[in-house]
């Protein structure tokens, strides 16, 4: 049986969704520049310092559904049996288990209209590139650590095309998404992108037949 974390610490989860809520629901009616982390703090009802205990920007609360995601993805790498499984099909079961156990309907919401709001604005763009470049380090260190893995570009590479499926997928699926986006299209989307990966790589540039 899973034991209810302490009330402080659901107080304080609540303290967290709340700014990101409403966060999102402000950008998403306001636009991101036209709502100040002033405005965003006395919606709430917390000070800027409580903000800053939670998050280090407005990028980063309006990044966060997005983000949550690939920390349980790190969480759940450390724990995922290493089975002599292809690496890629490791990882990709890694991302399905952390989508599986941060996303439901509420999270979706969150998650589009983040997606949506990062290819709007360029400094959450910029901050996503940031945050995913990082997270893909620690990524490589926790393979390194617990793989046997040779000592060359592939396991880089093979991180780069996880993260590249993955925003192919999250993109189309935000843009099609609807008022309703659904946790198990996108989980679906993935699935496709990473199946597509080894077809990309055996793509030939023939060039194209002119109209007669």
């Amino acid at each position: 049986m899973t034991t209810a974390p302490p009330l402080r610490e659901r107080k304080k989860l609540r303290t967290r969704q709340a700014l990101i809520d409403t966060a999102l629901d402000l950008f998403g009616t306001r636009g991101y520049g036209a709502v100040t982390l002033d405005e965003l703090c006395e919606e709430v009802e917390v000070s800027k310092r409580t903000f800053f205990r939670y998050f280090g920007g407005k990028e980063d609360v309006a990044m966060a559904p997005l983000h949550d995601m690939w920390r349980a993805f790190l969480e759940e790498l450390e724990t995922i049996p290493a089975d002599g499984r292809p690496l890629m099909e490791l990882m990709e079961a890694t991302l399905l288990a952390a989508l599986d156990r941060v996303a439901d309907e509420a999270w979706a919401g969150r998650a589009a209209l983040s997606h949506r709001l990062s290819r709007e604005t360029s400094s959450m763009d910029a901050h996503n590139l940031h945050f995913c470049e990082s997270t893909l380090g620690a990524v490589l260190e926790v393979l390194h650590r617990r793989l046997d893995l040779p000592d060359d570009p592939r396991t880089r590479l093979a991180g780069d095309m996880l993260v590249a499926a993955w925003r192919v997928a999250v993109g189309g699926w935000a843009a099609t998404a609807g008022e309703r986006p659904s946790v198990p299209a996108l989980a679906a989307r993935f699935h496709e992108a990473v199946a597509a990966l080894p077809g990309s790589l055996t793509l030939t540039a023939t060039p194209r037949a002119e109209p007669r």
